[in-house]
């Protein structure tokens, strides 16, 4: 549970963000994180003046001087880097982020035929520079100025073919006397580069430019920062943005979509960019589309579906339409905020507004019920589209064969690999990783190995997300021979490990008590510079009280001092041969530990958490806050679940009393419940509720369960049974709730138990509304949560138990070890019975109790 994907929802009381309209996040993915911007002078690109700096332009001759420029073109490859066909490289992302129904200025509309004819001579000159140079000559008495050479200029970048436009821009600012003609080619020649995310050639002709006289201009440095962000270098465009002010150049509608564009792309803080944008908007300049569609862009990389709402709001009170990309970028701020209904509505008023779903539309839709586990709902508007005539894409397929994958509806994965090579995509990494993952987490590990081999043997080259999943499906497997042959592959392949790899050996670790061994990990993590996650920290929190290992209790102490000393720094390059080495033999040792446990002795049961473990728990937390990490809902299930475990009640009391130090809301919840305060706090608790209401069901389930599992461990019955009948009014037990059957077999014993109670009060009010049961009833417990004998366990028998204890009519069947059955007719005689009532329903076995104040130890 501790190792789920975070969901994006907050579940702590006092939002950073209630004195703004729109809420902050750290917009920060360390799996899509740009890398450190290379060296400007790798290029060693010399011209004959020194490049001078952005915030001091050299002032302009009285006497024009023709630049004298060293060729930029001998930096060039031979070949090009992106293909002949620039555009080709659009994915259907790309694509969604084009501003369709913006009007367009219709670049080359100026330029003379002679440039297209031009054109057509240069394109034929291939890779020989002399053979451009003569075509240029051979046409300068016939091309008219900058419009001429800009249409030649954009074309060669729309080829990729950036070299020619080098040479052509070159030979045009040698030519052209008029400074603020050379500095339209200059403004033109950065955009291209940018485009082409040759950002530091781009940087060399905007320093040339600006040396020169005519680069000191709002259209230079606005396509300077517009070519940082391109390549995602959000601080660098922010300097130049600031640069460009301090020269004395108000920015205009450009420069400040640029920016925020750029910062958007580079992750920067949302409270930033707003930042920006109210710069903006007290300077004069009125916000477009463009400008809003681009802060949609920074909401929908952080999931800030809230956000995006109040800016889609904004835009329309503005009076600025929208486009498909507005839509588009907003629906996947929702989606990547769980919340689908929301998304649908807005898919809904599309039509109205004359703009049409198109794959890009569907697709994140798709994407998003996908991952909030309705699957039904994703099928259901794949089925649509085909139905619609919108052709699928790569995205699409490849979003399509992950629900097929996680279903476990393999052959129809199959049709859809077979179905995508027909219309020509061929299966990506991504394909691959979504097989992959849907095969180990239905353990179909034979068929993982065939796929995995087919993948390499068609040259499709697994990336560090491929070795992770399978890590973690190898690991969660108990496969860990496996698991560390794969790590030797990764590690063969060159690839370096990221924080995704690291919480799946953390986590692998946690589930196997080997607890002292992930917290060594932990700190071998960090000294590499990567950061931890909440996912992270939650494996270890789930950890903590699972007596599991003499290891993890001979070294708890020695666990809470390490938290103390726990920091993110960066390896001493130097160092860094042994640095990989001792690296590697730590997770080798690691994974010999898991092959050794799973070889030897069975784990032994989850055992209580003691007064060590609760103030490693809070070191955990105490880290957590230090680096700004955000607990979630799966944190918090983690919490209530060592909780359940703990010695006393006194114990469980001092955990949550800590922890509301850093939450008062979530965790005054908790405490007041446990307390028995119910009146004081159950309107906070129905607040709670509703942000947990926005997660994906099956973490939602986890934390009814936890939450309930430690009120009925600790006596407070009615408090359970309330949180149980609030889940059920919320629709969290869908999948496990019927009138006919109650599913237990994924629930710990104490929440079972409530579920029982409530399920049993639920059918009582059917049976009194005059209403028949059905034919058979059945309660399923498996072997329970935590079982580890077959046939047998907790779950089991504490239900057995409590239907014993009830008189309730449920037998157990012989040729079904873990179902309890009864026929309709004969549990509505016994619920009719007077005084069936007052056994089911609960009362709590504990009075408020008086907490004495309790010391806790300074980590």
């Amino acid at each position: 549970m501790a190792s789920s994907t975070p969901p994006h929802c907050s579940i702590t009381g006092t939002k950073p963000y209630q004195n703004h309209p729109y809420p902050q996040n750290h917009l920060k993915n360390p799996r899509q994180s740009h890398p450190p911007r290379p060296n400007a002078h790798s290029h060693k690109v010399s011209l004959t003046k020194p490049a001078a700096a952005a915030s001091a332009p050299a002032a302009a001759s009285s006497s024009h001087q023709v630049p004298a420029f060293t060729s930029l073109s001998r930096f060039c490859p031979s070949k090009s880097d992106l293909g002949a066909d620039f555009s080709g490289r659009r994915s259907t992302r790309f694509v969604s982020k084009v501003h369709l129904g913006r009007p367009k200025s219709n670049v080359g509309t100026r330029h003379t035929s002679a440039a297209e004819e031009a054109l057509h001579h240069a394109i034929q000159c291939g890779k020989d520079d002399l053979e451009l140079e003569t075509v240029l000559l051979s046409f300068e008495s016939r091309l008219c100025g900058s419009d001429d050479y800009t249409f030649l200029l954009r074309e060669f970048g729309n080829r990729g073919e950036y070299w020619k436009a080098i040479q052509c821009f070159e030979f045009a600012v040698m030519r052209e006397r008029r400074k603020n003609e050379q500095g339209k080619l200059a403004s033109a020649m950065i955009s291209i580069l940018g485009r082409l995310g040759k950002v530091d050639l781009a940087r060399r002709v905007f320093d040339t430019a600006v040396s020169e006289g005519y680069g000191n201009t709002v259209y230079a440095y606005s396509a300077l920062i517009s070519a940082y962000g391109r390549s995602g270098y959000s601080n660098d465009a922010v300097q130049v943005f600031d640069s460009m002010k301090s020269c004395g150049l108000r920015p205009n509608l450009v420069t400040y979509n640029a920016v925020i564009d750029a910062c958007g792309k580079g992750g920067m803080e949302f409270n930033r960019v707003l930042e920006i944008f109210d710069e903006m908007l007290k300077n004069g300049v009125q916000p477009d589309r463009i400008t809003y569609n681009s802060l949609l862009a920074v909401c929908s990389r952080g999931g800030l579906w809230e956000a995006a709402k109040g800016l889609f709001n904004e835009m329309v009170d503005r009076g600025i339409d929208q486009d498909i990309f507005t839509y588009n970028t907003l629906l996947d701020a929702v989606c990547k905020g769980g919340q689908m209904d929301l998304a649908s509505q807005i898919m809904s008023q599309m039509p109205a507004k004359n703009i049409l779903p198109n794959v890009v539309t569907y697709s994140t839709m798709v994407d998003g019920y996908a991952k909030a586990g309705r699957y039904d709902d994703a099928l259901s508007l794949f089925n649509e589209m085909k139905f619609l005539g919108i052709n699928l894409d790569r995205v699409s397929y490849n979003t399509l064969l992950s629900v097929y994958a996680k279903l476990g509806r393999f052959e129809e994965a199959l049709d859809i690999c077979k179905e995508m090579e027909d219309s020509g995509i061929k299966k990506d990494v991504v394909t691959y990783n979504a097989l992959l993952g849907g095969l180990g987490k239905q353990g179909k590990f034979d068929e993982l190995k065939r796929v995995f081999k087919v993948m390499k043997a068609e040259k499709v080259f697994p990336n560090l997300l491929t070795y992770s999943t399978l890590i973690d499906v190898y690991s969660k497997a108990g496969l860990y021979r496996e698991a560390m042959e794969i790590f030797c592959e990764f590690k063969q392949a060159g690839l370096k490990p990221d924080v995704v790899l690291y919480s799946a050996l953390i986590d692998a670790l946690c589930k196997n008590g080997l607890v002292e061994s992930a917290v060594a990990l932990l700190s071998e993590m960090t000294r590499e510079g990567i950061r931890p996650n909440v996912i992270t920290y939650n494996s270890i929190i789930d950890a903590f009280g699972r007596t599991l290992t003499d290891e993890s209790l001979a070294h708890a102490s020695d666990v809470a001092n390490r938290f103390s000393s726990l920091s993110v720094s960066i390896e001493d390059p130097a160092q860094s041969k042994t640095a990989v080495v001792r690296k590697d033999n730590c997770v080798a040792k690691f994974f010999g530990q898991l092959a050794s446990e799973k070889d030897g002795q069975a784990k032994k049961d989850p055992g209580s958490c003691g007064r060590q473990d609760i103030l490693c728990i809070l070191g955990i937390f105490q880290k957590m806050h230090e680096l700004e990490i955000k607990p979630n809902v799966v944190t918090f299930s983690a919490i209530l679940n060592a909780c359940s475990r703990c010695d006393s009640f006194q114990d469980a009391s001092m955990l949550l009393e800590e922890l509301m130090l850093f939450d008062n809301q979530v965790y005054g919840v908790a405490h007041g419940l446990l307390m028995g305060y119910r009146e004081n706090v159950w309107f906070q608790a129905l607040s709670l509720f509703d942000e947990v209401k926005q997660i994906d069901s099956s973490t939602a389930s986890a934390f009814y369960n936890a939450l309930t599992d430690m009120l009925w461990h600790f006596g407070q019955k009615r408090g359970a049974q309330l949180v149980v009948l609030e889940g059920r009014r919320r629709h969290v037990w869908e999948n496990m709730w019927s009138n006919a059957c109650l599913d237990l077999h994924l629930m710990s014993s104490g929440a079972a138990l409530a579920l029982v109670h409530a399920w049993l009060l639920d059918i009582r009010s059917i049976v009194f509304e005059g209403h028949e049961l059905p034919k058979l009833l059945s309660i399923l417990t498996g072997w329970g949560k935590h079982s580890k004998v077959v046939g047998d366990g907790t779950l089991k028998r504490s239900v057995e138990a409590l239907l014993a204890g009830i008189g309730a009519p449920f037998q157990l069947e012989k040729c079904n070890l873990g179902r309890f059955t009864s026929s309709g007719s004969v549990v509505a005689a016994w619920l009719r019975k007077s005084g069936t009532l007052e056994v089911l329903v609960l009362n709590d076995d504990r009075n408020h109790p008086k907490i004495t104040d309790l010391q806790v130890v300074p980590l």
